[in-house]
């Protein structure tokens, strides 16, 4: 088999064999396959596209370019979620809790965040003595025992993905459905779980902008799980504006507490519970969606999801007092309110726009190395279609330094006001096979 003749297979749109893609993945990871070779085939994928089957192979070729993690040990049926990215994105950090309250395994593997805000880990470490650095031995233990877990991401995993990755990020092929989707599933299915949850968002703050876009990454991502045996669903979600108000590591354990109150903002509390009846029925502890919506919203109100959430602290050393006293979370030394210029209706907020204030506050990383400040933070005092007066405070800016003009001037920018405007759909739709 030579490398030359794969490529202009797929330059001439032909389908690549089983073998034929066994064959790139295991070169390229072992370094027999240069980088050049493979950045034509990734251009020749890009224009040319892939089928089910090709995906679902070029999929499970790069869960097997590593290692793999066995939660076999683990009672049940796991269920896992992935999110496409986002700013003031806490989803996780409600329901993690939410579906374990139902007694259903949540073993979470999360990363730290780069970008607008820390990742999952780096907003519960906002909580005094919280860590994630467990054995797995102890990691099954929790899970079995408590029903919820999260650990850093560690080993070996899907490192064809990560040389595949970078080389794409260099060779313009990063925006390819087939790329993207195997690239997000090997890790999910990497990672052991029996059945997956997708929010796939779309909007300013996104990686897919259009709603066909996101839809079409959805559709192949599900085909991709459901081909290799995990049942996967999706949904469709916004992200024009942040999602919620809070954007920045404590402040969103602080949103996360009050949605798991009954007492959160809306749309949060709307795409979790769109996403729990997903991860529930597929955990086969509903017969339908309906139902196990209307378990989730039990388990908020009779306090249960409230009380898993303090049981998660407790167990991985954290304070769970932060759940009743919030303000024992890390505090910024400055609130520097930013009023509206105009009367009106808040018509448009940019999110990546506004992450990228946050992160110039400190909430998230530029760059592996930078140091995230986990008290500092934008809160959300409108959204769009809220009507606004002049005067009246568009967003709290959370910082330790007491001069924000840059961070000030960001948000202007990134903020319309105009005479009328509708609040945007939350949930574009569900993709189920």
């Amino acid at each position: 088999m030579r490398m030359v003749d794969l490529i202009e297979k797929k330059r001439d749109g032909g389908e690549l064999t089983t073998e034929e893609i066994n064959f790139i993945i295991e070169g390229y990871t072992k370094g027999e396959i240069p980088d050049y070779q493979v950045s034509a085939l990734a251009m020749a994928i890009f224009f040319k596209d892939m089928t089910q089957r090709e995906r679902a192979d070029l999929t499970m070729a790069m869960v097997h370019s590593g290692d793999t993690i066995d939660l076999s040990e683990i009672e049940g049926i796991k269920v896992d979620k992935h999110s496409t990215g986002g700013v003031g994105d806490t989803t996780t950090l409600v329901l993690a809790p939410l579906v374990a309250a139902l007694d259903i395994p949540v073993a979470k593997m999360s990363g730290r965040g780069l970008g607008h805000t820390g990742g999952t880990i780096d907003k519960l470490e906002s909580i005094e003595g919280f860590h994630v650095e467990i054995e797995r031995e102890e990691f099954v233990e929790l899970v079995n025992k408590h029903k919820i877990a999260v650990i850093g991401q560690t080993g070996n995993l899907t490192p064809a993905d990560k040389k595949l990755y970078a080389l794409r990020d260099v060779t313009g092929t990063v925006d390819s459905i087939s790329l993207i989707a195997s690239s997000i599933m090997s890790k999910k299915i990497a990672a052991g779980s029996d059945a997956i949850v997708l929010d796939v968002k779309t909007g300013a703050g996104a990686f897919m902008k259009t709603v066909d876009d996101a839809k079409a990454l959805a559709l192949a991502m599900v085909s991709i799980g459901n081909n290799v045996g995990r049942n996967t669903m999706a949904v469709i979600s916004d992200m024009s504006q942040p999602l919620g108000f809070a954007i920045g590591n404590s402040l969103e354990v602080k949103e996360a507490i009050d949605t798991l109150k009954g007492q959160g903002p809306k749309d949060l509390e709307e795409l979790c519970l769109a996403l729990g009846r997903q991860m529930v029925y597929l955990a086969k502890k509903a017969s339908s969606l309906e139902e196990a919506e209307e378990m989730l919203k039990e388990v908020i109100k009779n306090g249960k999801a409230l009380e898993k959430f303090k049981e998660f602290i407790r167990n991985q050393g954290g304070n769970p007092d932060v759940v009743d006293h919030p303000e024992q979370l890390p505090q910024a030394k400055y609130q520097i309110e930013v009023p509206a210029k105009e009367d009106g209706v808040v018509a448009e907020i940019v999110a990546d726009e506004i992450g990228t204030a946050a992160m110039w506050l400190g909430a998230g990383r530029a760059t592996k190395e930078s140091e995230i400040d986990l008290a500092v933070g934008l809160m959300l005092n409108k959204k769009i279609g809220d009507r606004v007066k002049k005067g009246e405070s568009l967003v709290t800016i959370h910082a330790n330094r007491e001069n924000v003009d840059d961070v000030i001037n960001k948000i202007y920018d990134n903020i319309r006001i105009a005479d009328h405007a509708e609040a945007p759909v939350l949930i574009y739709g569900t993709v189920t096979e």
